[in-house]
Protein backbone atom coordinates (compact mmCIF):
# COMPACT_ATOMS: atom_id res chain seq x y z
CA UNK A 1 0.00 0.00 0.00
CA UNK A 2 2.52 2.18 1.02
CA UNK A 3 4.66 1.85 -2.16
CA UNK A 4 1.66 2.25 -4.32
CA UNK A 5 0.91 5.48 -2.73
CA UNK A 6 4.35 6.30 -3.21
CA UNK A 7 4.49 5.64 -6.76
CA UNK A 8 1.23 7.93 -7.27
CA UNK A 9 2.68 10.69 -5.21
CA UNK A 10 5.80 10.40 -7.72
CA UNK A 11 3.06 10.60 -10.47
CA UNK A 12 1.11 13.33 -9.62
CA UNK A 13 4.75 15.31 -9.20
CA UNK A 14 6.00 13.95 -12.95
CA UNK A 15 2.72 15.21 -14.49
CA UNK A 16 2.79 18.65 -12.41
CA UNK A 17 6.51 19.05 -14.45
CA UNK A 18 5.15 18.25 -17.57
CA UNK A 19 2.30 21.30 -16.88
CA UNK A 20 4.15 23.54 -18.95
CA UNK A 21 7.54 23.57 -20.71
CA UNK A 22 10.44 25.51 -19.21
CA UNK A 23 11.77 28.78 -21.37
CA UNK A 24 15.65 28.01 -23.04
CA UNK A 25 17.74 30.49 -20.72
CA UNK A 26 19.41 33.08 -22.30
CA UNK A 27 23.54 32.18 -22.35
CA UNK A 28 25.42 35.31 -23.30
CA UNK A 29 29.45 35.05 -23.03
CA UNK A 30 30.14 38.38 -24.33
CA UNK A 31 34.22 38.98 -26.21
CA UNK A 32 36.52 41.20 -25.20
CA UNK A 33 34.79 44.50 -25.91
CA UNK A 34 36.01 48.14 -26.71
CA UNK A 35 34.91 50.89 -25.30
CA UNK A 36 32.28 53.42 -27.56
CA UNK A 37 34.02 56.55 -28.75
CA UNK A 38 31.31 57.44 -31.50
CA UNK A 39 30.19 60.81 -29.58
CA UNK A 40 25.55 59.89 -30.66
CA UNK A 41 24.27 56.84 -31.73
CA UNK A 42 23.06 56.61 -35.39
CA UNK A 43 20.23 55.68 -37.33
CA UNK A 44 21.23 52.30 -38.68
CA UNK A 45 24.46 52.22 -37.04
CA UNK A 46 26.25 49.04 -36.41
CA UNK A 47 27.53 48.30 -32.92
CA UNK A 48 29.55 45.03 -32.80
CA UNK A 49 31.74 44.11 -29.66
CA UNK A 50 31.00 47.46 -28.07
CA UNK A 51 30.64 48.62 -24.62
CA UNK A 52 28.68 51.34 -23.46
CA UNK A 53 29.31 52.53 -20.21
CA UNK A 54 27.68 55.24 -18.28
CA UNK A 55 26.63 57.28 -21.39
CA UNK A 56 23.27 59.22 -21.61
CA UNK A 57 21.56 58.91 -24.61
CA UNK A 58 18.94 60.79 -23.65
CA UNK A 59 16.82 61.80 -26.68
CA UNK A 60 19.00 60.19 -29.41
CA UNK A 61 18.16 58.26 -32.57
CA UNK A 62 19.45 54.80 -32.98
CA UNK A 63 16.44 53.81 -34.55
CA UNK A 64 16.94 50.50 -36.52
CA UNK A 65 20.69 50.28 -35.18
CA UNK A 66 22.49 46.68 -34.88
CA UNK A 67 23.81 45.68 -31.01
CA UNK A 68 25.59 42.75 -31.48
CA UNK A 69 27.93 41.11 -28.37
CA UNK A 70 27.93 44.40 -27.01
CA UNK A 71 26.78 45.62 -23.49
CA UNK A 72 25.55 48.60 -22.10
CA UNK A 73 26.23 49.75 -18.86
CA UNK A 74 24.42 52.54 -16.16
CA UNK A 75 23.41 53.91 -19.84
CA UNK A 76 20.63 56.60 -19.40
CA UNK A 77 17.97 56.14 -22.60
CA UNK A 78 15.44 58.69 -21.35
CA UNK A 79 13.37 59.43 -24.57
CA UNK A 80 15.80 57.50 -26.95
CA UNK A 81 14.44 56.06 -30.10
CA UNK A 82 15.63 52.73 -30.92
CA UNK A 83 12.41 51.42 -32.81
CA UNK A 84 13.35 48.81 -35.35
CA UNK A 85 16.70 48.22 -32.96
CA UNK A 86 18.18 44.39 -33.28
CA UNK A 87 19.74 43.21 -29.83
CA UNK A 88 22.02 40.55 -30.05
CA UNK A 89 23.85 38.09 -27.59
CA UNK A 90 24.13 41.17 -25.63
CA UNK A 91 23.71 42.56 -21.58
CA UNK A 92 22.05 45.46 -20.79
CA UNK A 93 22.46 46.47 -17.12
CA UNK A 94 21.47 48.89 -15.37
CA UNK A 95 19.78 51.30 -17.94
CA UNK A 96 17.51 54.35 -16.37
CA UNK A 97 15.20 56.20 -18.01
CA UNK A 98 11.46 56.94 -19.16
CA UNK A 99 9.96 57.08 -23.02
CA UNK A 100 12.64 54.73 -24.22
CA UNK A 101 11.34 53.89 -28.18
CA UNK A 102 11.93 50.34 -28.60
CA UNK A 103 8.88 49.43 -31.07
CA UNK A 104 9.21 47.17 -33.29
CA UNK A 105 12.68 45.82 -31.74
CA UNK A 106 14.35 42.68 -31.93
CA UNK A 107 16.34 40.93 -28.74
CA UNK A 108 17.48 37.49 -28.89
CA UNK A 109 19.63 35.92 -26.37
CA UNK A 110 20.01 39.22 -24.51
CA UNK A 111 19.96 40.15 -20.59
CA UNK A 112 18.70 42.85 -19.05
CA UNK A 113 19.88 43.03 -15.57
CA UNK A 114 18.35 45.80 -12.80
CA UNK A 115 17.09 48.26 -15.41
CA UNK A 116 14.77 51.19 -13.89
CA UNK A 117 13.33 52.20 -16.93
CA UNK A 118 9.52 53.37 -17.48
CA UNK A 119 6.71 53.66 -20.33
CA UNK A 120 9.03 51.57 -22.47
CA UNK A 121 7.80 51.42 -25.84
CA UNK A 122 8.41 47.85 -27.40
CA UNK A 123 5.06 47.03 -29.05
CA UNK A 124 5.71 44.72 -31.92
CA UNK A 125 8.84 43.62 -30.77
CA UNK A 126 10.26 40.19 -30.89
CA UNK A 127 11.99 38.76 -27.23
CA UNK A 128 13.85 35.79 -27.75
CA UNK A 129 15.92 33.73 -25.42
CA UNK A 130 15.61 36.86 -22.97
CA UNK A 131 16.34 37.34 -19.10
CA UNK A 132 14.97 40.55 -17.36
CA UNK A 133 16.02 40.08 -13.63
CA UNK A 134 15.92 42.60 -11.05
CA UNK A 135 14.71 46.09 -11.49
CA UNK A 136 11.70 47.45 -11.97
CA UNK A 137 9.52 48.54 -14.94
CA UNK A 138 6.82 50.78 -15.03
CA UNK A 139 4.24 50.41 -17.85
CA UNK A 140 5.86 48.71 -20.15
CA UNK A 141 4.33 48.34 -23.73
CA UNK A 142 4.16 45.12 -25.36
CA UNK A 143 1.01 45.05 -27.24
CA UNK A 144 1.51 42.37 -30.47
CA UNK A 145 5.27 41.64 -29.05
CA UNK A 146 5.64 38.42 -29.73
CA UNK A 147 7.57 36.41 -26.80
CA UNK A 148 9.28 33.05 -26.50
CA UNK A 149 11.57 31.63 -23.79
CA UNK A 150 11.72 35.19 -22.17
CA UNK A 151 11.82 34.54 -18.48
CA UNK A 152 10.78 37.74 -15.67
CA UNK A 153 13.20 37.38 -12.42
CA UNK A 154 12.83 39.17 -9.61
CA UNK A 155 11.49 42.30 -11.10
CA UNK A 156 8.62 44.36 -10.54
CA UNK A 157 6.21 45.09 -13.47
CA UNK A 158 3.93 47.96 -12.78
CA UNK A 159 1.01 47.91 -15.13
CA UNK A 160 2.16 45.89 -17.83
CA UNK A 161 0.39 45.79 -21.18
CA UNK A 162 0.91 42.70 -23.14
CA UNK A 163 -2.30 43.09 -25.19
CA UNK A 164 -2.48 40.86 -28.43
CA UNK A 165 0.88 39.40 -27.82
CA UNK A 166 2.16 35.74 -28.08
CA UNK A 167 3.68 34.38 -24.98
CA UNK A 168 5.29 30.79 -25.53
CA UNK A 169 7.63 29.33 -23.06
CA UNK A 170 7.32 31.97 -20.66
CA UNK A 171 8.23 32.39 -16.79
CA UNK A 172 7.25 34.56 -14.22
CA UNK A 173 10.24 33.93 -11.18
CA UNK A 174 9.84 35.73 -8.34
CA UNK A 175 8.48 38.78 -9.55
CA UNK A 176 5.87 41.27 -9.22
CA UNK A 177 3.47 41.89 -11.80
CA UNK A 178 1.00 44.47 -10.62
CA UNK A 179 -1.94 46.08 -12.52
CA UNK A 180 -1.17 43.65 -15.90
CA UNK A 181 -3.23 43.70 -19.13
CA UNK A 182 -3.65 40.08 -21.09
CA UNK A 183 -6.44 41.25 -23.29
CA UNK A 184 -6.18 39.73 -26.19
CA UNK A 185 -3.46 37.97 -25.80
CA UNK A 186 -2.60 34.19 -26.99
CA UNK A 187 -0.66 31.38 -24.28
CA UNK A 188 1.24 28.46 -24.55
CA UNK A 189 3.55 27.31 -21.81
CA UNK A 190 3.08 30.52 -19.83
CA UNK A 191 4.25 29.66 -16.03
CA UNK A 192 2.88 32.23 -13.69
CA UNK A 193 3.07 30.11 -10.08
CA UNK A 194 6.44 31.55 -9.08
CA UNK A 195 5.05 35.04 -9.46
CA UNK A 196 5.45 36.93 -5.74
CA UNK A 197 2.67 38.78 -6.56
CA UNK A 198 -0.30 38.52 -9.26
CA UNK A 199 -2.37 41.41 -10.02
CA UNK A 200 -4.48 41.00 -13.68
CA UNK A 201 -6.45 43.91 -14.58
CA UNK A 202 -7.35 42.84 -17.78
CA UNK A 203 -7.68 39.64 -19.89
CA UNK A 204 -8.45 37.08 -17.11
CA UNK A 205 -10.18 34.86 -19.95
CA UNK A 206 -6.87 35.02 -22.13
CA UNK A 207 -5.17 32.72 -19.39
CA UNK A 208 -5.98 29.70 -21.55
CA UNK A 209 -2.50 28.33 -21.93
CA UNK A 210 -0.72 29.43 -19.11
CA UNK A 211 -0.09 27.70 -15.79
CA UNK A 212 -1.31 29.46 -12.26
CA UNK A 213 -0.43 28.35 -8.64
CA UNK A 214 -3.59 26.80 -6.33
CA UNK A 215 -3.43 29.90 -3.46
CA UNK A 216 -3.52 32.40 -7.27
CA UNK A 217 -6.03 30.47 -8.27
CA UNK A 218 -7.79 31.60 -4.50
CA UNK A 219 -6.63 35.46 -5.10
CA UNK A 220 -7.89 35.35 -8.84
CA UNK A 221 -11.16 33.88 -8.01
CA UNK A 222 -12.93 37.00 -8.21
CA UNK A 223 -11.82 37.88 -11.21
CA UNK A 224 -12.98 34.98 -12.83
CA UNK A 225 -16.23 34.61 -11.31
CA UNK A 226 -16.75 38.11 -12.65
CA UNK A 227 -15.57 37.15 -16.05
CA UNK A 228 -18.34 34.21 -16.08
CA UNK A 229 -20.79 36.55 -14.09
CA UNK A 230 -21.29 35.07 -10.91
CA UNK A 231 -21.97 36.87 -8.31
CA UNK A 232 -20.38 35.83 -4.77
CA UNK A 233 -21.65 36.85 -1.56
CA UNK A 234 -23.17 35.43 1.34
CA UNK A 235 -25.96 34.18 2.38
CA UNK A 236 -28.37 36.85 3.70
CA UNK A 237 -26.44 39.29 1.54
Amino acid sequence: MAERAKSARVAKSARAARAVKAARQAEVRLPPLRPFEGGELQPDGDYDGVEFRDLDFGGQDGAGALFMDSALVGCGVGGTRLARARFVDSVLTELRGVGTDLAEASLRDVEVVDARLGGVQLHGGVLERVVVRGGKIDYLNLRKARLRDVVFEGCVLVEPDFGAASLERVEFRGCVVRGADFTGARMKDVDLREAGELEIARGIECLAGAVISPPQLLELAPAFAAQVGVKVAGVGE
